[in-house]
């Protein structure tokens, strides 16, 4: 199992350190703000933009205070991981998953919550996305010193969609969108209810009820994690790679199948190793779940990074297009 008390470990979790974590965020805030200004030079309103940039920074970093949690905390909490280990894995796959498959949820949070063609004026727009960003950021912050996990989904959609109310009536609001939006904040935690414990039960019925636990586990862990190899595969070709080469739903569910089975050949030579060496108990397969619960680490740090990093860059980047353009532009 995963020391917990390494450098890494001691370094964000300290009193003694909490100062220069504090100074980090505020000189990556401001090397934001220089680096915005460089690139907006010359735009009409560049200060605003860069204020713009400013607090979607903000807002990012109160999303990796609270929301990372939720991505690897079972892997910390279970010991699989350090707390180092989970930051420095969440930090390269959240970053993946925006670059790779967050623009999809950007348009969203960008044009589709409300018809923002319907504001008088560009200068309305520009400041009901920084209010709704700013508002988000401050909740976020809030909820995150409270120790309260709260959803950044939540405190954007509702940053825009007050603030659009605000500037433009009830009317402003696109309600089938969001109707859209608030179903799949019912749908995600009960299917997430449902599939949790189906796994459960399926660990219980072919491994933790069986009376040689250990053989057991060294069939079940690499078919469990080559599964979830198949739906990465697939969605990273479904949300990634079809932006550089066309590719249907059957032709991505292949590669997926294609990945699933190196990453299935390549666990039972792991497992193996490593079951040889393990006492045939409860206690001691343990261990062979730690490259589930890492790889379960990895894949939802990449969803949340293509899902929630929106939440800072969605209004940011309506800010950027409407200042650019002199317009509002919601595509």
């Amino acid at each position: 199992m995963a020391s917990k008390n390494g450098f890494l470990d001691t370094l964000l979790t300290s009193p003694s350190t909490e100062r220069y974590r504090v100074g980090i965020s505020f000189l990556f805030l401001f090397v934001v703000f220089l680096m915005v200004g460089q690139i907006s030079s010359g735009m009409p309103n560049s200060m605003l933009l860069m204020a713009a940039a400013v607090i979607g920074g903000y807002m990012a970093i109160n999303i990796g205070a609270n929301d990372v949690a939720n991505n690897v905390g079972p892997a910390v909490g279970s010991g699989a991981l350090s707390l180092g280990g989970a930051v420095v894995i969440a930090a390269v796959f959240e970053a993946a998953g925006a670059i790779i498959a967050g623009g999809d949820v950007v348009s969203t949070i960008k044009g589709g919550i409300i018809a923002a063609e319907r504001l008088d004026d560009v200068s309305t727009f520009v400041w009901l996305m920084t209010a709704a960003l700013l508002a988000g950021a401050l909740w976020l912050n809030l909820a995150t010193w409270m120790g309260a996990p709260v959803s950044t989904t939540h405190s954007i959609v509702g940053g825009v969609l007050g603030a659009g109310v605000a500037a433009g009536g009830w009317g402003i609001a696109d309600w089938a969108v969001m109707g859209k939006i608030v179903a799949s904040w019912v749908i995600s935690p009960v299917m997430g209810g449902v599939l949790a414990a189906l796994f459960l039960y399926a660990i219980k019925k072919t491994v933790l009820y069986r009376q040689d636990v250990v053989p057991a586990a060294r069939t079940f862990v690499p078919w469990l994690v080559a599964i979830m190899a198949w739906a990465f595969g697939t969605y990273l070709m479904v949300k990634g790679v079809k932006k550089i080469v066309s590719v249907d739903f059957m032709g991505a569910t292949l590669v997926g199948l294609g990945v699933a089975v190196v990453v299935f050949i390549a666990m039972r030579v792991l497992v193996g190793r490593r079951a040889a060496t393990m006492e045939n108990s409860s206690a001691g397969v343990n261990e062979l779940f730690v490259w589930p619960m890492i790889f379960a680490a990895a894949l939802l740090s990449f969803a949340h990074g293509a899902n929630d990093v929106a939440n800072a860059i969605g209004p940011l980047a309506a800010i950027n297009d409407a200042l650019s353009a002199g317009a509002v532009v919601t595509s």
